[in-house]
């Protein structure tokens, strides 16, 4: 029901004309049956060459058709599947994307809808041989109706029976499913944890007994379990099948002797049927496994549209001549997985000012990056509110608030492709900031794409430093930028970037532990487990040289 729900949602005038062009197919099927049945009983009429060919051609056009209707709407469907989940994603709040993780998301975004992607490509064919089917089951019932009712109520009890075995079935390709998100999460830690592990070989090893080996044998269980069922449902259908067959050869002659004389075209019928039965049985296996990936895209999209932010379009470009941005009375909490792991940032108040550059400090887990997200609107606060020149910052301008900033966060992620306010000269300005940023002889610039982003990740910083300089927003946030870089560009950073960042009118937000450098700071605001400890205006310069010193 999931994928016919699905194919409806995308088309439902383009699943009735496919219906009915897989049933006007099935039909002419059953009736070259028929017509095979009458020649071989009563020999050939003059008439049946022309039928016979009439029947076929027209099966075959009828069938074709019908086929690539559920071929363009089967990859329509999965197309409109994935940018949906996508959208969805991109809509929702990022505290409920960090608390879902990226192994959750890809797993939904890969495995499952590849799993409906793959189903949805032999829903043509299992539509065709469900006309066909029915079809047969019409001729059945004019041969014989009492036989075809027999017929039926055999082949109830064994849909039944089948049945029970698929839902047996489906259960397990629940639980493994489950257990493939926990796959996912593990391969993720093979992929970002691998110095950790090769630097620490108990880790290692433990890492691969206890969790990935136990989680990967688990899903291999559960599948075996699943497909296992569903072969022996397989077997037995098509041993139920022959089991009919013989009775009606062997019982129907001794019950109802007149009969018999349409048991040839039953026994003739229903041996055509065996195929599409097969293949119907066989697919089976297929439709629960995408049933499951199904439910759990649908239980994520439900998931991630309850909260999802809503979708403004930007009512105004940002304005480079704001005054102040406030912060009022915010706070924002964090539930860890462990119950009694919470944290709560504020209530916080603050009044930042255009054009200032302003160091944010603190201790690990005092709130630094966690107030970086409040002020950047990515957290929404719990309570509290935010304002830009005294307009309140809501979700109907949220995304608009969100074009002021341009911010590199300490988990960063580099596009290829650079984006400028002035796009005609992206090239040329790209190209010359690359050369203050050293990079020049190892990246390229042509049609606003980088050549390569495989660089280290001091100098991954230095290009996404470039994406936010060609940016040109208000505000400028960064996050332990300077955390990664050798001595000489770190002091480029704070002693010249970031004052021509501040000459161009800029307000740059800096989260930083290099204490070296504090003294270029307009303003220094200190956190503590969550709340401002301290909010410096003035000249740090003497702080500096009595640093220095000492």
């Amino acid at each position: 029901m999931g994928i016919l729900w699905l194919l409806l949602k995308a088309s439902w005038v383009r699943v009735v004309i496919a219906t009915l062009m897989g049933i006007v197919s099935g039909g002419c099927s059953v009736r070259l049956i028929a017509l095979v049945n009458t020649t071989l009983s009563k020999g050939a009429m003059p008439s049946a060459i022309a039928l016979f060919a009439g029947l076929v051609l027209l099966a075959l056009i009828s069938g074709s058709l019908a086929q690539f209707l559920l071929i363009d709407l089967a990859q329509d469907s999965v197309y409109q599947l994935r940018l949906r989940l996508s959208q969805r994603i991109l809509s929702a709040p990022l505290r409920q994307l960090e608390r879902l993780g990226p192994s959750q998301l890809l797993a939904v975004l890969t495995k499952d809808v590849q799993a409906i992607s793959d189903t949805v490509f032999v829903i043509p064919y299992i539509c065709i041989d469900i006309a066909i089917i029915g079809g047969c089951a019409i001729y059945l019932g004019w041969l014989s109706g009492w036989v075809l009712v027999a017929t039926v109520i055999f082949m109830v009890v064994a849909i039944v029976l089948v049945q029970f075995l698929i839902n047996a079935a489906h259960r397990y390709l629940r639980q493994a499913r489950r257990e493939v998100d926990r796959l996912f999460q593990h391969f993720r830690s093979i992929t970002d944890g691998i110095k950790e592990l090769k630097l620490h070989s108990t880790r290692r090893q433990r890492f691969f007994d206890e969790d990935l080996e136990v989680t990967a044998a688990a899903s291999r269980y559960y599948q075996k379990r699943a497909f296992k069922i569903a072969a022996l449902a397989t077997g037995g259908g098509q041993l139920l099948f022959f089991l009919l067959i013989g009775l009606l050869l062997f019982g129907v002659p001794q019950v109802a002797p007149t009969a018999q004389s349409v048991l040839p075209a039953y026994i003739l019928t229903l041996t055509y049927l065996l195929g599409p039965l097969e293949n119907l049985i066989q697919q089976l296996p297929t439709l629960a496994n995408a049933n499951v990936s199904i439910q759990k895209v649908n239980e994520m999209g439900l998931t991630l549209a309850e909260n999802a932010e809503i979708d403004t379009a930007v009512w105004q470009t940002s304005k480079a001549d704001w005054e102040t941005l406030e912060l009022r009375s915010v706070v924002h909490s964090y539930q860890g997985e462990e119950a009694n792991h919470h944290f709560t940032t504020g209530p916080i108040s603050l009044t930042l000012k255009a054009g200032e550059l302003i160091f944010i400090v603190g201790g690990n887990g005092s709130g630094k990056s966690t107030l970086a997200k409040l002020i950047t609107g990515l957290y929404i606060p719990e309570s509290g509110e935010l304002q830009l020149d005294g307009v309140p910052i809501v979700d109907a301008n949220r995304e608009w608030y969100r074009q002021y900033f341009s911010a590199i966060y300490s988990d960063f992620y580099l596009f290829e492709r650079l984006i400028s306010a002035e796009d005609l000269t992206l090239d040329a300005q790209a190209q010359e900031f690359l050369k203050r940023l050293e990079l020049d002889q190892k990246v390229t610039v042509q049609s606003g794409q980088l050549s390569t982003v495989a660089l280290s990740q001091g100098q991954r910083k230095r290009l996404a430093l470039l994406t936010a300089y060609l940016e040109d927003r208000p505000i400028y946030l960064f996050d332990e930028w300077a955390a990664d870089q050798d001595p000489i560009f770190r002091e480029i950073f704070y002693t010249q970037l970031l004052g021509d960042l501040k000459q161009r009118g800029k307000t740059v937000l800096v989260i930083s532990h290099d204490d070296h450098y504090f003294h270029v700071a307009d303003r220094m605001i200190k956190l503590n487990y969550g709340q401002i400890e301290s909010d410096v205006s003035g000249d740090f310069s003497t702080k500096e040289k009595s640093h220095e010193s000492s």
